[in-house]
């Protein structure tokens, strides 16, 4: 079964033509050298990855797409303190004009906004998020479509295929 720290390995590995090592995707997610051993053996079990740690193109977009929201959904919960999320965060804010009084937030006491909490999909993404903007937005689009509706998900799903390459 897939966890949530195995989709933020999957969003760092797409996009990269390279062969990253484990220590070079550590660094770039803010995850543990032995979970992202762990996340790359799970993904290469689910056939979202070959044995060279490249993305397997068709299966990821199904899965992004189709069974994301399903394998790890997230429900906004009390009011908190934190860092934008889902459409209230780049690049979907840009997209949706969105009318909630209380945005989507991950739990970030440094963070500057009033929301409700989503639960990230592992403690770590607050800190990958500020020092990598782009799996910020990529992880930002992956909890718009664990909580948005139908008309967000389709726009979240689009924008996630367009910005790792799975576009086509």
């Amino acid at each position: 079964m897939l966890r949530g720290d195995d989709v933020i390995v999957l969003l760092d590995l797409l996009g990269v033509d390279d062969r990253p090592t484990v220590r070079v995707i550590a660094a770039r997610t803010g995850l543990p050298l032995a979970t992202v051993h762990r996340a790359l053996g799970r993904l290469a079990a689910a056939r979202l990855v070959d044995d060279a740690r490249r993305p397997v193109r068709a299966n990821v977009a199904e899965f992004l797409a189709h069974a994301l929201r399903y394998l790890l959904p997230a429900v906004p919960g009390g009011e908190v303190r934190g860092t934008p999320t889902a459409w209230a965060a780049a690049p979907l804010a840009a997209e949706i004009a969105a009318d909630d009084p209380l945005p989507p937030v991950w739990p970030d006491p440094d963070g500057g906004v009033r929301g409700l909490a989503v639960a990230p999909l592992h403690p770590a993404v607050v800190r990958a998020a500020r020092t990598n903007p782009e799996l910020a937005a990529r992880l930002a689009l992956v909890d718009a479509i664990r909580i948005g509706d139908a008309r967000v998900r389709g726009v979240a799903t689009r924008l996630l295929l367009a910005r790792t390459g799975l576009a086509g």
